[in-house]
């Protein structure tokens, strides 16, 4: 997964224009120059495609393509593409790439190619789409939150420039709890002990953190909503410890 990562990261980065709401980025910062951020883009999309091809797993390989399309279109400014201008689209980009690629093409390398076994339909399967379809709409919603000032300049019409900062930010916590409050009760449903309490323990450990951690934001602060933005994403990984335990 981390070459796949690394390659649609790198993508966005260097493809963006961050000068107002990222100066601190490579190119925005003119620490890279636009030839060097080519480069550097360039070798890691040719490197990915190349260990994806001789891994020779149709399922990884097909992840990565259609991730690269989906973040080519997302970023690069060319004539119909940097798809993150249009907001509904960008969340499209987002959903199908966090929520569905990476769930069912990973499952399904696992199963078919290192484990040799048939594709079926399983409950944790099915959890973790739904689960991360939750965490990716947040994702395609909150990140634009620190990025209010720039989207305003540049005419991004994001759902925050609409709706403002703050109803955006309780808008993606009130999903995130809702997404925990039905983890819990697909936890409260399995039939192995074990599988119960570990689900049901540890989302609403996770739960009451974000809420503890979400009253505390300074809305005028955008070191604060970028912090928090952060700590998101470390509950999104958090969650890839609890997916395997339910059963």
């Amino acid at each position: 997964m981390g070459w796949m990562e690394a390659s649609f990261s790198l993508l966005i980065v260097c493809l963006l224009h961050p000068g107002v709401n990222k100066p601190y980025l490579p190119l925005a910062s003119g620490e890279y120059s636009v030839q060097t951020g080519v480069i550097v883009v360039s070798s890691f999309a040719i490197l990915s495609f190349w260990l994806g091809w001789i891994v020779g797993s149709w399922p990884l390989f097909w992840a990565l393509f259609i991730s690269f399309v989906l973040g080519t279109a997302y970023s690069i400014n060319l004539p119909l593409l940097r798809w993150k201008r249009f907001a509904v689209v960008a969340a499209m980009c987002i959903f199908a790439v966090r929520a569905v690629i990476v769930q069912i093409a990973f499952y399904l390398h696992i199963q078919t190619y290192v484990y040799r076994r048939p594709a079926v339909l399983s409950r944790p399967l099915i959890f973790a789409t739904a689960f991360m379809s939750f965490f990716s709409v947040v994702i395609a919603l909150f990140k634009d939150i620190p990025d209010i000032v720039g989207d305003k300049i540049f005419g991004i019409q994001s759902f925050t420039v609409r709706l403002g900062q703050e109803r955006v930010f309780w808008i993606c916590i009130g999903l995130l709890e809702m997404a925990y409050l039905v983890a819990i009760v697909v936890g409260a449903a399995s039939s192995n002990t074990w599988s119960k309490y570990f689900t049901i323990l540890g989302h609403a450990a996770l739960a009451l953190l974000l809420w503890t951690r979400a009253k505390s934001v300074d809305f005028r602060s955008k070191a604060a909503i970028t912090s928090f933005y952060m700590f998101i994403w470390k509950l999104f990984y958090a969650e890839y410890l609890l997916i395997p335990l339910v059963r």
